[in-house]
């Protein structure tokens, strides 16, 4: 239930903040008052596009917040628990659209996505416009209504899930088709590369190890000839760093004593004498060890060159032959099994079908009862909503030859005669806008689930009609919030008297500057309200005659 609703710099709205309560409020007000500006406000933080056009004329932006409280069991309740976005029982809704077109969006404090928003949205408020029953006309919006209210939500899971099986077993057949099998001659070529990459292939580290001793040796000559420079320098006997350091350490060794600094250069010295001797010692065990042999050259340019081969002839590099090894491994053994479990694929494919069939003709039945109840339901209303000897039909045609869906075998048609004597016909061909309005209506009634239900909010839903039809509707619209709460955008005094609670909106000019303003209305502003959507204009006949209304319709509420 939508319990609060703020707006900032919104359109022509500057600032508003509206509690609403359940059951159902009626909100009226003069023509351009701004009446259906909350019904775009409340689309906004459900998830509608949004641009620029949203932010009032010299704000930078435009802030919209909702809150809901959600009753134990609902489908929001139980999707704010499923993302890890839930507050106790309490929904609380944020968006802000920028003055660059972005909009941001929170819920219950946590920055979210805009599909985040839209798919709780979905699952709080359903927004009915004057064109709204367009829906009605798709198969998506159909399926809903009519499962939505059966009780066979065990069945159509069953679908879903052997569809799922049986969808799972036939994308495994076709990606084995995809993989022809091996003709011998490939199969012998794959075998040949596989035994010439096993007998000569080297790991990424050696082939690095390698390349790295390859380069060394390829210097080899530069290389020798800087370490025995280096050598000399460290074991000359009359001029090598071994032999300056020395001395240097033996004539500061007898002042060491008398000065601390003498002594840290003394002991640097030290270290530095002992370095010069590992170092020395190093370059000797490298000079002792290097093999320039033109065999050893030879052979390493020889495993190099069979890597580089391999690399080309597969085209990858050197260093990923490996994978290469790998694929060609596991495409032997696939083409191995490959008729073998095509084979077997066929038989289980088979059984997945015909699971899916049993549950899917189960489904069937439980539909067609429901839509037959539905076809009864919707008639009856439509009687009551000016469509006298009209008739509605919700047919439900099974096609267990068609390929499976994860809704089943069957195709949705709705017929419908809104005429005495008129054979029904497809609903999109026959019923006029009005008419699909009203059809809609009593869709929504008749197929009302015992399911915790959703704020439904109608805008100008009933233009076009009036008298008897319009008390109808407004009945209608009562009898949906009879377990939650509906709001209603109307200009008829005849649907606003059937409300529970009525909004007054109006618009004024102040300091050039338009304000939108909405009050509750306690009884007799309600009586004078209704009074002025009757005639236009207050006077003691049209009072009474709104108190008549009101007092009609609370008898039959």
């Amino acid at each position: 239930m939508l319990n609060f609703l703020q707006i900032r710099n919104f359109a022509i709205v500057e600032s508003l903040d509206l509690e609403f309560s359940a059951g159902f409020t009626a909100i009226t007000g003069e023509t351009g008052a701004g009446k259906s500006i909350l019904v775009d406000a409340v689309g906004l933080l459900r998830g509608n596009r949004a641009d620029t056009s949203a932010i009032r004329d010299g704000a930078e932006k435009a802030e919209l917040s909702a809150e809901f409280e959600l009753e134990d069991g609902s489908k929001a309740l139980a999707w704010l628990r499923d993302t890890e976005l839930d507050n106790a029982n309490s929904c609380l809704l944020r968006r802000l659209i920028n003055e660059n077109g972005r909009s941001r969006a929170w819920i219950n404090g946590t920055a979210v996505t805009l599909q985040q928003l839209a798919e709780l949205g979905d699952l709080l408020v359903e927004i009915h416009g004057q064109n709204e029953h367009i829906r009605l006309l798709g198969s998506e919006e159909q399926f809903r209504l009519l499962d939505g209210s059966g009780k066979y939500a065990a069945k159509i899971h069953d679908v879903a899930t052997s569809h799922r099986s049986w969808e799972q077993l036939e994308q495994e057949k076709q990606a084995l088709l995809d993989e022809s099998p091996l003709s011998e001659g490939d199969r012998e070529l794959l075998q040949y590369q596989l035994r010439e990459l096993e007998s000569a292939l080297l790991s990424p580290t050696e082939f690095e190890a390698l390349e790295t001793t390859h380069r060394r040796m390829a210097r080899g000559s530069e290389i020798i000839a800087g370490l025995e420079f280096a050598l000399s320098c460290l074991e000359g006997e009359n001029n090598s760093i071994s032999t300056k350091l020395h001395a240097a350490i033996d004539r500061l060794n007898e002042y060491a004593s008398l000065d601390q600094e003498i002594d840290d250069a003394v002991r640097l010295l030290g270290v530095a004498s002992i370095n010069c001797e590992e170092a020395r010692n190093s370059i000797q065990g490298t000079l002792s060890g290097m093999d320039l042999s033109a065999e050893r050259l030879a052979e390493m340019e020889r495993k190099l060159s069979e890597q580089y081969d391999l690399a080309r002839k597969h085209r990858a590099e050197p260093g990923h032959l490996v994978q290469v090894l790998d694929k060609l491994r596991q495409r032997l053994d696939r083409a191995g099994s490959l008729e073998q479990r095509l084979a077997a694929i066929e038989p289980e494919l088979a059984q997945s079908l015909q699971n899916y069939r049993t549950v899917a003709e189960k489904l069937h039945q439980a539909r067609a009862s429901r839509a037959a109840l539905l076809s009864d339901a919707v008639t009856t209303l439509m009687q009551e909503l000016g469509m006298t000897g009209g008739c509605f039909k919700f047919t439900v045609h099974h096609k267990p030859d068609s390929p499976p869906s994860v809704r089943g075998d069957d195709r949705l048609e709705l017929l419908v005669s809104a005429n005495p004597g008129i054979a029904p016909g497809p609903l999109r061909k026959v019923a006029s806008g009005g008419e699909l309005s009203r059809i809609s209506l009593a869709i929504k009634v008749a197929s009302k689930s015992d399911e915790t239900s959703l704020t439904q909010i109608f805008d100008e839903v009933d233009a076009g009609i009036g008298g008897d039809t319009a008390n109808a509707v407004g009945a209608l619209l009562g009898s949906l919030s009879t377990r939650g709460q509906a709001l209603c955008v109307t200009h008829l005094a005849q649907v606003a008297v059937c409300a529970d609670h009525q909004m007054q909106v109006q618009k004024s000019a102040k300091n050039k500057q338009t304000q939108v303003k909405t009050r509750l209305l306690v009884k007799d502003e309600r009586v004078d309200e209704i009074a002025r959507m009757l005639g236009g204009h207050l006077s003691e006949q049209s009072r009474a005659h709104a108190s008549e209304l009101l007092a009609t319709a609370q008898m039959r509420h």
